[in-house]
């Protein structure tokens, strides 16, 4: 047992993808339990947490499995990028605790003092920003040390919806809230921008296509997807959301014709990467649809769910599958149930689209249908990676 504790904590993916993957089966049934209680007449009076059960739903997937996804992401990526060496266990431990502790005060917010729940859930990303910064000192190159400014956004979002809940700052909770997804939203643009065609361009080499068929980026749409991705959580943080609306617009479409040079359709050969391209293609469609339905055309929560489920969760489902396999040094092929995985999650996204979309009695059978195949993907994903996340590294 010691043993397997400390190579859980021996490097920041195992811990953190073992933290989202759990913690994304937990927030789905929990919030599906809740539905279904409403959907079969019940009323639920008393809860463990204080805000209402949306709100909490909202803030624990952006800011609970989110946030472990991104810490996961950083604490392995960065050595890599600057040459460093890795956190220590005892940090990873700690850091660990706090993104435990959040969600415990998070659960438990109404037993305990606002300013307590706050300070608890706004400690952990400082935190994973500090070891960042310091690492990025050793190579501080600006394709990466954006990722901080991304990190900020992120944190003032939470911030944003702790102050509305103590009662500080007025009505800044959606702010908050919107602003917390689409920074990670700006995240995965721009780290997907890196990733996608690189990882299809080795497998096409790999099995010996042309070169003409490479995926291919247009540098004039890379150069317009930073600064979109940037500025889009900005003005929605500071609730100008009309403002933000042809920023995501804009965004969106860079998003998609930038898919279409990156080979989708020969990565539909190989579950680890056409799980990148529809992570991918969800964001693409997630922000033009919430930037319509700003606009008024459309609905809004249905377009969040787009990115929120879609984007982020197909795209956090396909980073620490393949984070798993590469660096306990399994061979990059994702296993059966992972496959799966990767496939019911544009279900749910589809599903719960339609729960929004459509009048009448649809939207109880497919929001609960949506966190079902949400929370199935996510138990597939932690059980079969199990031992990639656990289990001692295959030697090469």
């Amino acid at each position: 047992m010691t043993a397997a504790l400390r190579r859980v904590l021996s490097e920041g993916f195992r811990v953190f993808f073992l933290c989202a993957g759990l913690f994304g089966v937990f927030a789905g049934v929990a919030w599906g339990l809740y539905l279904g209680v409403h959907t079969m007449g019940g009323l639920i009076t008393e809860l463990p947490y204080s805000m209402a059960p949306h709100y909490w739903h909202g803030h624990e997937m952006i800011f609970g499995f989110a946030s472990a996804a991104i810490g996961g992401f950083l604490l392995t990526a960065v050595p890599n990028w600057t040459g460093g060496t890795l956190a220590k266990p005892l940090f990873i431990g700690t850091v660990a605790a706090l993104w435990l502790a959040g969600r415990l005060a998070m659960w438990y917010s109404a037993s305990l003092p606002g300013a307590l729940v706050a300070a608890a859930d706004l400690s952990f990303v400082p935190v994973i920003m500090a070891q960042v910064a310091w690492q990025l000192t050793k190579r501080p190159k600006p394709q990466n040390v954006m990722f901080l400014l991304f990190l900020t956004l992120f944190w003032t979002g939470n911030l944003l919806t702790h102050l509305d809940w103590l009662g500080v700052s007025g009505y800044t909770l959606e702010q908050g809230l919107y602003g917390g997804l689409l920074a990670v939203c700006a995240m995965i643009s721009v780290l997907g921008g890196r990733v996608t065609p690189a990882f299809t361009r080795n497998a096409m080499r790999r099995e010996d296509a042309p070169e003409a068929a490479w995926p291919v980026s247009r540098p004039w749409l890379e150069r317009a997807a930073v600064p979109l991705a940037l500025l889009l959580p900005v003005p929605v943080l500071a609730g100008a959301f009309a403002w933000a609306a042809p920023l995501a617009l804009a965004l969106g479409a860079v998003q998609i014709v930038r898919l279409t040079g990156w080979r989708p359709g020969w990565a539909l050969r190989q579950p680890i990467l056409i799980a990148l391209h529809s992570g991918l293609a969800m964001l693409g469609l997630g922000l033009i649809l919430w930037g319509a339905a700003v606009f008024g055309y459309g609905s809004e929560v249905a377009a969040l769910h787009v990115l929120g489920i879609g984007a982020v969760g197909g795209m956090t489902l396909a980073v620490m599958s393949r984070a798993a396999l590469g660096h306990s040094g399994r061979d990059l092929v994702a296993p059966g149930p992972v496959a799966l995985a990767y496939a019911l999650i544009p279900l749910a996204t589809l599903l719960r689209w339609l729960g929004s979309a459509l009048s009448g009695g649809w939207y109880f059978p497919t929001v609960l249908a949506s966190a079902a195949l949400w929370s199935l993907a996510f138990a597939l994903f932690t059980a079969a990676l199990w031992p990639a996340l656990t289990g001692p590294r295959r030697k090469d």
